[in-house]
């Protein structure tokens, strides 16, 4: 990635001898085969992953803080995007803190905005039981959400504002749901409140992909999609770029609905120069 990038506390290492293996393999298969190749080498990945949080979990004990799981995703998200060779361009300066509200597209987003920069996020409540993905979003100290029960959003609120104020950015994607990418929905102001009641400051973020002879929306993961068969058809891709831009500036706003128009107004715009400087 470009300069800018927050260096973690914790080294990444060096892969096993069986993932790079697997790494170098994958340069000279078809499709089936790398799909194939990239997925043994994203359950070897994670498996290391995981056995280093439980490392790192043994380590700090009951001194294990919020800054050290989202430090831990970060390098952890470095590591596998690298291993599965998807490229990042990151542009802008990385939040250091407060919100952080960006389009949605797909499950990747959550690696590629971890591993630009340490932050936490705000999922939807089912993603806390999907096997293996919950454990890691767990892991990662991710604030869970149910839009449809007021006890729920009020909890994540909270949680939001005492992550915010312990210094650990937050990740919001204010459309509340993924998209093909062919407009950005609406944001939702709700859960923009804890940040504005706080004086925090809140910095817009634009994800797009580029795809080696393919279009972005075939990475993007919407409606009633299967997961597996998307999962597969993504790691039988070569040619996969992630951008991510932040906004110049940081903002504060004292209305949740202004701040929501504006918010999307942003990343609407800074989505736009990204789309037609990729087919330019």
């Amino acid at each position: 990635m470009g300069s800018g990038i927050q260096e973690s506390r914790f080294a990444e290492g060096r892969p096993s001898a069986v993932v790079r293996q697997f790494t170098l393999l994958s340069a000279g298969v078809g499709k089936s085969g790398l799909a194939v190749l990239r997925l043994l080498v994203l359950f070897l990945s994670l498996l290391e992953i995981a056995v280093r949080f439980i490392l790192l979990r043994l380590r700090r004990g009951s001194r294990m803080t919020l800054r050290d799981r989202v430090e831990w995703l970060h390098i952890s998200c470095r590591l596998l995007l690298r291993r599965l060779r998807l490229k990042i361009d990151g542009r802008g300066p990385r939040p250091a803190g407060g919100l952080i509200c960006a389009n949605h597209l797909s499950y990747l987003d959550i690696a590629v905005c971890a591993a630009a920069t340490p932050c936490v996020f705000v999922s939807k409540r089912e993603v806390n039981s999907w096997p293996a993905f919950g454990f890691f979003a767990r892991c990662a100290g991710t604030i869970f959400l149910d839009r449809q029960n007021r006890t729920s959003t009020d909890a994540a609120a909270t949680a939001m504002a005492e992550a915010m104020e312990s210094g650990v950015p937050v990740l919001l994607f204010p459309e509340g749901t993924s998209t093909d990418g062919s407009e950005v929905l609406r944001f939702h102001p709700t859960l923009l409140e804890p940040a504005i009641r706080k004086g925090m400051e809140i910095v817009p973020a634009a994800i797009a992909y580029r795809l080696h002879g393919g279009e972005e929306r075939e990475l993007c993961y919407y409606g009633n999609i299967s997961f597996a068969r998307h999962l597969l058809h993504t790691l039988g891709r070569a040619g996969i770029a992630a951008e991510v831009e932040f906004y110049p500036q940081a903002l504060v706003y004292s209305e949740r609905k202004i701040a929501a128009l504006d918010l999307h107004d942003k990343v609407k715009a800074m989505r736009a120069r990204m789309v037609r400087a990729s087919v330019e």
